[in-house]
This record gives C-alpha cells, structure tokens and sequence, in this order.
C-alpha cells in the first residue's frame, strides 16, 4: 500500500515538473546554468512527463521507480556540485520551471533526499 502511494505520489510530481519544464520558456537556460550539457536540455521535460506516467500508471514496475531514483540521485549530484558554490553564485534550481525559481540551497538537496526516499518505497 506505502508502495503504491509513493509510486503515484512520485508519477504525479515528475509529471508536473515535466510540464512546467515545458511551459517555462526561461527553464533551458536555468538548467545550462546548473551544468546540464546542452544536448540534454530538451529532454528532460519529456523524459520526466513519460516517467511520471509510467510511475502513476504502475506500468512496467518496478522499473520506473529505478529509474525515477537514478535521475533524482543525478539530480542530487549536480545540486551539491552547485551547493560547494559561493551563495552569491548559485543559480535558480528551477526544478519545477518558474515555480521553483530561487537560488539553490541546502533545501533543494533535502527535497530530491525525500523524493529518492520515495522512489525507494516505489519499489516495494
């Protein structure tokens, strides 16, 4: 039951960022600013909105949630390459597109922590 929760909890919230993503024509330069390599950019909304669905949907598991952990924990990696950044310095995580447009902190690595955390009970 936890196991389930979490997987459509996780699909909801990755098909969200997707979307905003998508919708946030300044999101491509803010993930260039966190170090994304340019050919990546474009794929990340679609990638996370395909996830999601599959995530929320339940199909294919567990696999979704493996992959849903690897990119959160890719995602961790750069948030706390930028966190050894001056505060000054760091850019907007912009995880979220517009929504979540403030400079990255120690709160944007606690969150994707919490979201690895469901992945993980995604699994089971």
């Amino acid at each position: 039951m936890i196991g389930t929760v979490a997987r459509i909890a996780l699909g909801v919230l990755f098909l969200a960022s997707g979307a905003l993503k998508l919708s946030d024509p300044s999101w491509p330069g803010a993930a260039r600013a966190m170090g994304a390599p340019r050919w990546t950019v474009p794929l990340f909304g679609p990638v996370e909105i395909v996830l999601g669905a599959g995530l929320a949907a339940g199909v294919a598991k567990p696999w979704p949630a493996w992959l849903a952990l690897m990119l959160l924990a890719a995602f961790s990696a750069a948030l706390a390459r930028m966190l050894r950044r001056p505060r000054e310095e760091r850019p907007a995580c912009a995880c979220f597109g517009r929504w979540s447009a403030k400079p990255v902190g120690a709160s944007s690595l606690l969150r994707n922590g919490l979201l690895e955390a469901l992945a993980v009970l995604a699994l089971f």
